[in-house]
C-alpha cells in the first residue's frame, strides 16, 4: 500500500540516515528522526540533499528542548534579557558503556549518537558560534579518539561559551546558563536550580512537569509538536542540525571552528 506523508524513525542509529532516506525517496513529505538522524558529515549531508530535492520536513528527535526543566529555563532567560554565558558537560559512564553490546561505529560516534543531547542543549540556549576552539586528550576503553573535551566558543552576540567533559573520570551531563540577573543549573537536565544575587544558594524551581513523569521526559510534547504544530518552533530543524554539525565534529576531535562568512 501507500506510505504514509508521516512518520517517525526510531530505528538504531546505524541506519537512521537510511531509512529516512528511504522515506523520503519514496514520498514521505514530513518526518521527525531519533537523533542524531546521521553518524557522520556525510551521511548527514545526504539527510539535508534528498530532502531538499523532494521537498521533506525533517525535524530532529532532540527531546531535551521539551522538558519542562528547559521550557522554564528558557521563560527566566527571556524575562533577563538574554543569555551571557553557557557551561556544559557531557561526561558519560564510560565503564558502563564499556559493557553494553553495541557496534563499534555506535562506540566510535558515541558523541553524535548520545552526548549530543546534551550539546544539542546548550547550543539551544546559546545559538550558532562564530568562533570556536576546543581541545581533546586521553582516551576512554571503548572510544581510542579521545577520553577527555573541552573547549570554549562566542557567538555572535558576544556571549561565550564553555565546556569540559571527561569519559575517563566519573561525571554526569550538565549545562549552567548565566543571564544577567540568575544562573539557571540543569542537572540533571529534568530539574531546574537558580541562584539569584541575593546569595549562593541554589533554588530548587517548582516545575509543571507531570507528563515528564508519567512518559519518557519531553517525549510527549516532542511528538505532539512534531505532529499538531503546538509548540514546533522548540522542535530541532534539519537545517538546524545540519548548521550546528561541523561545531559538533570539531568539539568531538579537538579541532577550530570559524563560521564561513
Amino acid at each position: 500500500g501507500a506510505l504514509p506523508d508521516t512518520a517517525i524513525v526510531a530505528v538504531n542509529a546505524l541506519h537512521l540516515a537510511e531509512v529516512t532516506t528511504t522515506l523520503v525517496e519514496n514520498g514521505v513529505k514530513r518526518i521527525l528522526v531519533e537523533k542524531p538522524g546521521a553518524l557522520d558529515r556525510a551521511e548527514l549531508d545526504g539527510v539535508v540533499e534528498v530532502s531538499a530535492r523532494n521537498e521533506a520536513e525533517v525535524v530532529l528527535g532532540y527531546n531535551r528542548r521539551f522538558f519542562a526543566s528547559v521550557i522554564a529555563a528558557d521563560r527566566m532567560i527571556a524575562e533577563d534579557g538574554g543569555v551571557l554565558s553557557v557551561k556544559f558537560d557531557f561526561s558519560e559512564p564510560a565503564r558502563r558503556i564499556a559493557t553494553l553490546d553495541k557496534p563499534q561505529r555506535e562506540f566510535d560516534t558515541w558523541f553524535y549518537g548520545n552526548s549530543s543531547h546534551v550539546v544539542d542543549l546548550a547550543f539551544h540556549f546559546f545559538g550558532q558560534p562564530v568562533a570556536l576552539d576546543a581541545q581533546v586528550a586521553g582516551e576512554a576503553a571503548w572510544h581510542k579518539a579521545a577520553g577527555i573535551f573541552s573547549g570554549t566558543a562566542r557567538n555572535a552576540g558576544g556571549a561565550l561559551m564553555s565546556w569540559h567533559a571527561n569519559w575517563i573520570a566519573p561525571g554526569r551531563w550538565g549545562v549552567e546558563v548565566m543571564t544577567p540577573e540568575r544562573r539557571l543549573i540543569l542537572q540533571p537536565i529534568e530539574k531546574l536550580r537558580v541562584q539569584s544575587h541575593a546569595g549562593f544558594a541554589e533554588e530548587d524551581i517548582p516545575l509543571d512537569d507531570a507528563e515528564d513523569r508519567d512518559f519518557k521526559p519531553g517525549l510527549m510534547k516532542q511528538v505532539r509538536a512534531f505532529l499538531t504544530g503546538n509548540g514546533a518552533g522548540r522542535l530541532q530543524t534539519l537545517a538546524g542540525h545540519a548548521a550546528y554539525f561541523p561545531c559538533y565534529e570539531d568539539i568531538r576531535t579537538g579541532a577550530r571552528y570559524r563560521r564561513p562568512d
